[in-house]
């Protein structure tokens, strides 16, 4: 019996269009957190894939000695690729006049086996990109290289003992930011002719590169075979550990779309709620009719319990196709911004949309439901006597507790979810006692005003809980679409400042101190701005208060080990971009052994303040002691020193200058005139490495665009329901007012006050919580510098007032051009 009146009871509401409100609020839960968990994984999918072409692989197996071929057997037996680089410094001679220190890399059949070899047949010609190398006995320059060695295609040039043959151009590499010896323009060579060129000698200095690509989990298989096997000077590289700079894009970007997501489940959690308090009140009088013919509560609880099944069905199936049509859209809007073609989201966002519809019906659309058994029949009779509390306290704490771990489950951060929940705590704890004082002292300001404020003030002081509750809701949503618009800023931000359009593209080293006025001059005729020109000598840390290092440290956390040789500067002052942590800077005329370090190769050998350090630099040792501690800016495209020394300390000691500066594309031919002016300088291009970078962030940012963009639709619908949860009251009382001779002027005016300093008090809150969620999650989460956002305490109680404003007053339009008696059915 009651699930045929439970199928009647949803054709009645069907109909009348009651359900449509909860369950487009369902629909809109699903969609959304469907949705956005699809895009993201899909985003993701091709982000990391995007990402395996900077090492031209899914994952590099780098030495220095020739890789093992026992390595290369087991990599394949594991269903892997493989393809084998070589990279070392050397001389390409094309004449006696004619010569070049060159970064050489030697490739095999299969390079690269992620992202395409760019080259060309002609120094500046058209670009090809079909995945061809060198053949034996060939070589590919980079352009400027044909003008350095005064060479053409079809020209033979020596490389050691080989003669070969110039074949074509190098245009781009998608493993160029991982080259360890890139002092010099690229020769790319076949590796079968190395043995010919004689120059990889014993004590040679060369890097060894095995490129692997595979199924992922093929890929972690080897790596865990591998890993206990390497030696010394031998590591795994993936994108996580060898880019750090795109890793951290990577994983900021990472962060923002789990937040994201994380915000999708509060709004949809916060529409269910509101629409099913709604449905509830509406179905207030229905209940009390089926108790008074003789229902019982047991009975009252099933009827609606089997109804939120069958609806919470539907809602989940429909959610579940709207949000995977909404990331199949989103994926089609990208279009070719899209570096790969995203592979399959799975099943995982489905399971998501399903447990997110099951805790949204289960903790915050049945307890307002399983409350109507509690109808007194006499509301019948009586509109004043109703459900004494619609909800208890432990419903609110249960909701709230699954809402906190599905926001764990679904971001897999607790620092993301613990700032959100931070931010939401600020908005509660403030909104429930400023709304309630607030409002409460509506009625006495309003005795102060005029009709329209007066009737509006009393409003809101009247139904103070009502508009309590509404107000949270609403800046509970606004927060979330502030804070949201915060961190994608920030994030940004940060990002184009690492590579702002004026940064350093070239790096220039093994300048003579002689040879300075030179280089100054010659930058001056050719219009180039350089930055300061730093001293730098190579030195070895022998121990640190008396304990010895070892020859190679295992750095914590990054997997590399790091030899215990560092470049020494000397600078009067803190060099820019550098932070003091701890100690001091010395004067300009100490003379005294002070030395300052960078706090993670700080960490690294184990010193700290005040301690004691034996060096070697050349044939001469000294002792200095450890002054300061210094937070270098790794990010910035200036050079930094581990170690820094008093200007009168190290000048004593020979050593080379280097300097970075910026030269556009159609400048590039100045670095061949350079060369030629001063031919012993070593100049290191990274302006494609850096081009490679921008196009990552460029990506990275249109897609939290997209995401940010379905968030403030999610919170738009949210706000819709708040204003629709207090529709009936509203329109009651309007049509009261109206029925006793109110003019329309009069009614509007007091609806639009009533929104809009709703809307403004919810903005208010909304910037408190921003500001604390923003501020854990940009030094928690993120790992930036926190600024308050002083904007947000004008745009969140403008917008709020705005929005809430504009919103409920459309929504409460039919007040005024349909007649009152006909309005006071309805509700």
């Amino acid at each position: 019996m009651t699930s045929g009146l439970s199928w009647k009871l949803l054709s009645r509401e069907w109909r009348s269009g009651e359900l449509g409100i909860l369950l487009l609020a369902l629909v809109m839960a699903v969609s959304v957190v469907v949705g956005v968990s699809s895009f993201v994984s899909r985003l993701q999918s091709a982000l990391l894939s995007e990402s395996a072409r900077f090492l031209a692989a899914d994952m590099v197996l780098v030495s220095r000695t020739p890789v093992s071929d026992e390595w290369v057997q087991e990599a394949e037996s594991q269903g892997l690729v493989t393809s084998l680089g070589v990279g070392f410094p050397s001389m390409a001679v094309a004449d006696i006049d004619h010569m070049a220190l060159v970064s050489i890399k030697a490739v095999s059949t299969g390079y690269p086996l992620r992202g395409d070899l760019r080259w060309s047949r002609e120094p500046y010609g058209d670009v090809i990109a079909e995945g061809s190398i060198p053949a034996v006995g060939e070589v590919w320059l980079a352009p400027r290289l044909f003008a350095l060695l005064d060479v053409s295609l079809g020209d033979q040039i020596l490389v050691g003992e080989a003669e070969l043959r110039v074949t074509g151009a190098v245009r781009g590499e998608p493993d160029a930011t991982t080259a360890v010896f890139g002092f010099g323009p690229r020769l790319l060579m076949n590796v079968g002719d190395i043995p010919a060129t004689g120059v990889i000698q014993p004590g040679s200095r060369v890097e060894y590169r095995l490129l692997l690509g595979g199924d992922r989990s093929a890929v972690s298989s080897f790596t865990e075979w591998v890993e206990p096997l390497l030696g010394q000077g031998q590591r795994v590289d993936s994108i996580d550990g060898s880019q750090p700079r795109i890793n951290d894009t990577l994983d900021r970007a990472q962060g923002f779309l789990l937040l994201a997501g994380s915000l999708a489940v509060v709004l949809a959690a916060a529409a269910i709620t509101l629409a099913s308090r709604r449905f509830g009140e509406r179905h207030t009088q229905y209940v009390a009719i089926l108790k008074s013919l003789g229902a019982r509560s047991w009975e009252i609880s099933r009827l609606y319990g089997f109804s939120l099944a069958v609806l919470g069905a539907i809602g989940t199936v429909v959610g579940c196709a709207v949000g995977w049509a909404i990331q199949a859209g989103f994926i089609q809007l990208l279009g070719d911004l899209l570096p790969v073609e995203p592979g399959p989201a799975g099943w995982k966002p489905v399971l998501i949309g399903m447990v997110t519809a099951a805790v949204c019906m289960v903790f915050f659309a049945w307890p307002p439901l399983r409350r109507l058994g509690l109808a007194s029949p006499l509301s019948v009779l009586r509109a004043d006597v109703g459900i004494a509390d619609s909800q208890r306290p432990q419903d609110y704490l249960l909701g709230g507790l699954s809402i906190v771990a599905l926001m764990w489950w679904y971001s897999g951060s607790a620092a993301v979810t613990l700032a959100v929940i931070a931010g939401l705590s600020v908005v509660m704890g403030l909104g429930f006692f400023a709304a309630r004082g607030l409002l409460s002292g509506g009625r006495r300001v309003g005795g102060f005003a005029g009709s329209i404020w007066r009737v509006a003030l009393a409003g809101l002081q009247r139904r103070g809980r009502a508009n309590a509750l509404q107000m949270v809701i609403f800046a509970m949503a606004i927060m979330l679409m502030l804070l949201l618009s915060v961190v994608r800023s920030s994030l940004i931000g940060q990002w184009q400042a690492q590579l702002p359009i004026d940064a350093p593209n070239h790096f220039l080293l093994n300048l003579a101190p002689e040879e300075k006025p030179v280089l100054e001059g010659f930058f001056r005729e050719q219009g180039v701005a350089t930055e300061a020109l730093y001293p730098m000598t190579r030195g070895r840390i022998l121990s640190v208060n008396a304990e010895v290092l070892p020859e190679w440290r295992e750095v914590e956390g990054e997997g590399v080990p790091r030899q215990r040789e560092a470049n020494f500067t000397w600078s009067d002052d803190l060099p820019e971009g550098n932070v003091l942590l701890d100690g001091e800077w010395w004067d300009a005329d100490d003379s005294r052994a002070w030395i300052s370090l960078e706090e993670g190769f700080a960490q690294d050998i184990g010193a700290g303040l005040g301690d004691r350090l034996s060096l070697r630099i050349g044939a001469a040792e000294l002792e200095a002691q450890v002054r300061s501690i210094r937070k270098v800016d790794w990010q910035s495209m200036r050079p930094n020193f581990f170690v820094v020394f008093p200007r009168q300390v190290l000048e004593q000691y020979p050593g080379m200058y280097m300097t970075s500066f910026r030269l556009l594309p159609d400048q590039k031919p100045v670095l061949n005139q350079l060369v030629s002016v001063l031919p012993t300088v070593t100049v290191i291009e990274l302006d494609i490495v850096i081009r490679e970078m921008r196009t990552v962030i460029d990506q990275v940012a249109r897609a939290l665009e997209l995401v940010l963009g379905v968030i403030l639709v999610a919170g738009a619908l949210v706000l819709i329901s708040g204003v629709r949860s207090s529709l009936d009251a509203r329109l009651k009382e309007s049509a009261l007012m109206r029925a006793l001779g109110a003019r329309s002027r009069l009614v509007l005016g007091t609806l639009w006050i009533e929104f809009l300093v709703l809307g403004a008090m919810a903005g208010g809150l909304a910037a408190a919580g921003t500001e604390v969620a923003a501020w854990a999650l940009q030094t928690r989460v993120f790992e930036m510098n926190w600024t308050p956002t002083l904007a947000l305490w004008w745009i969140g109680p403008v917008t709020g007032a705005l929005i809430v404003g504009t919103l409920g007053v459309w929504s409460c339009r039919r007040v005024v051009n349909t007649p009152p008696v006909t309005l006071l059915r309805e509700v």
